[in-house]
């Protein structure tokens, strides 16, 4: 039964769907982190309000999350923008120690996220929503799918290949690469350090944004569901390697394929459990990242 279980083309298929939301949400949380060293504890609270904004105009409107991720996208950059210029471009600038630094993120996205959720609350209430989209089934190979899975899987892998292009061949993608792996070197290369922070932001928070979008899709929205997101996404951090955006990808598919499949042989309820205990054994035996031995992206 068990064996059965773990060859199951239908589990593997819902693992890449896990995981290639995951790489969307930790790809994020990587590029504000490596380019900035900020603790962005509020990173699930963009996914929560990208999946809000397409839950409320599918459900208003009836307009397609496949639209309307576009603009949770953009709203989220659009926050992440206004975050950066507001909040954050002075404290950068100052010459606070990094430690102090990274002390002074936490605490202040900490606050964006408390006030976020609340302010969710009071909007929308605490209750869960949902809504259906394409979930006609289909069968693929002996393999039982819903069309919303396939799309998500299929938006997420070319949004994630868009990506990692921009980060490896455009002007603006190769300077924030070169921040995340030195950052000293590249301002003295003349790198313009406002755009790149700015560009790092608005990406990262537009990540999750579109996530969000998507995961409406398949879950429920509600304003508590960015916590799970932001731990989710710092374990990918760490376990692809601080800064190692590419090994960050590979390590969010390595989650959603060992969350679902020990979900599957053991209880819903043991999700997070699954999720932290491999963080702590990271953390333990490889602080520096399962990635660490490959090359960065």
């Amino acid at each position: 039964m068990k064996l059965e279980l773990l060859l199951s083309g239908q589990l593997f298929f819902s693992a890449l769907v896990t995981g290639a939301v995951y790489v969307l949400i930790g790809l994020g949380l990587n590029l504000v982190f490596g380019t900035m060293r900020l603790l962005n504890i509020a990173h699930g609270e963009m996914a929560m309000i990208g999946a809000y904004l397409a839950y409320w105009l599918f459900a208003l409107w009836g307009v397609s999350p496949l639209v309307s991720m576009l603009l949770a996208a953009a709203v989220t950059a659009a926050f992440g923008a206004a975050v950066y210029k507001g909040i954050f471009r002075g404290l950068l600038a100052s010459n606070m120690t990094l430690v102090r630094l990274e002390a002074n993120s936490l605490l202040v996205f900490l606050g964006i996220a408390i006030i976020l959720q609340n302010a969710a609350i009071l909007i929308f209430t605490g209750s869960p929503r949902a809504y259906q989209y394409m979930d006609t089934m289909l069968h693929v190979g002996g393999v039982a799918l819903t069309q919303n899975r396939l799309i998500v899987l299929l938006v997420a892998a070319v949004i994630g290949v868009l990506i990692t292009l921009f980060l490896r061949f455009n002007i603006y993608g190769l300077a924030i690469n070169a921040f995340i792996q030195n950052r000293q070197a590249a301002m003295m290369m003349g790198v313009n350090v406002d755009k790149i922070q700015l560009m790092a932001f608005c990406v990262g928070f537009g990540s999750a944004g579109l996530a969000g979008a998507l995961l409406s899709m398949l879950e429920q929205v509600s304003p508590y569901m960015g916590f799970s997101f932001t731990i989710i996404a710092f374990v990918m951090v760490i376990l692809g390697g601080l800064g190692n955006v590419f090994g960050g990808m590979v390590a969010g598919l390595l989650l959603g394929i060992l969350e679902t499949y020990g979900v599957a042989f053991t209880s819903p309820s043991f999700q997070l459990v699954l999720i932290y205990g491999v963080f702590v054994l990271v953390l333990v035996f490889r602080p520096e990242g399962l990635a660490s031995m490959g090359r960065r992206l």
